[in-house]
């Protein structure tokens, strides 16, 4: 007998509709104001559901912090992937260093996201390091597989230089054009990724 589905599913989908939007006004208000800075009710509130609503999408702030971080890391990953042509390093580096110049000089950025949460929860052992800590992990691989690309000898130490680059860059987006940030940091990733080359065939 054919079973009716389309009942049941509706539920679901509203469901998700509802945590999509705990994320949404989240994500604007953790980075706009701080993690520890937005209560709980504050984004109950500003999303227009009961506290039962909310604590049935996510148990805790807490859980609910790991969520949006996680979120942000799911879209730098696309992006990361959808600038970075394999076959070409330092293009590649140009690449990011033009979305990081835009993006850090735009209205309303207030830095990376993970080194902002990092600093209001300084217990290693706490979820929401876990989280940032997974981000960064992501972060450092990335970088060290376009310095392998290039040829270098020492490829993680070489992506974590160039990880400390972008970190800086996000925050001279405060004080800089877009176009001379995306310049200047992408000048400073090949500066970087040049040498270790020329290191590595001595």
């Amino acid at each position: 007998m054919p079973t009716d589905t389309t009942a049941p599913s509706a539920p679901a989908r509203s469901g998700a509709a509802t945590r999509e939007r705990i994320l949404a006004v989240a994500n604007e208000l953790f980075y706009t104001h701080g993690i520890r800075a937005t209560s709980a009710d504050r984004i109950i509130e500003e999303v227009g559901i009961t506290k039962v609503t909310f604590y049935r999408h996510f148990r805790t702030k807490g859980d609910l912090v790991v969520a949006y971080l996680q979120a942000q890391s799911r879209a730098e990953q696309a992006w990361v992937a959808s600038t970075h042509t394999v076959g070409d390093p330092l293009g590649s580096l140009r690449a990011l260093a033009a979305g990081i110049g835009t993006a850090g000089c735009q209205p309303g950025f207030r830095g990376c996201a993970f080194i902002n949460a990092a600093a209001e929860f300084a217990d290693a052992d706490d979820p929401v390091r876990a989280a940032v800590d997974a981000h960064r992990d992501w972060i450092y691989r990335e970088f060290a597989a376009i310095a392998a690309e290039a040829g270098v000898s020492d490829p993680q130490s070489v992506g974590r230089q160039l990880v400390i680059l972008r970190d800086g860059a996000m925050v001279s987006g405060y004080l800089n054009d877009a176009t001379e940030l995306s310049g200047w940091l992408g000048d400073a990733f090949t500066s970087v990724v040049s040498a270790a080359v020329s290191r590595s065939e001595r």
